[in-house]
């Protein structure tokens, strides 16, 4: 994927789990995207666990990898606040 897609990718990613784990108040679209993005790599991560591939391209199933690290991520900053 090229970095403009990445960008994309990433604010989406980011603004859903920002929604899901009831940050979005607290995060602009500068985090979203850095939070989706960073998402996308620690889920790729994570399903390397598994035997899976990680994001590839544009599709659901990295879609939905992307979102599992971005909530794992989200989540862990959350542990950390408090």
């Amino acid at each position: 994927m090229g970095i403009i897609l990445w960008i994309i990718f990433g604010g989406l990613v980011g603004w859903i789990a920002s929604i899901i784990m009831n940050t979005n108040a607290q995060q602009g679209i500068i985090m979203n995207i850095l939070i989706g993005i960073i998402g996308a790599v620690i889920g790729g991560w994570l399903m390397s666990f598994f035997g899976k591939s990680g994001v590839g391209s544009f599709n659901l199933y990295s879609f939905l990898v992307a979102l599992l690290g971005a909530l794992f991520l989200i989540w862990i900053f959350k542990m950390l606040r408090h």
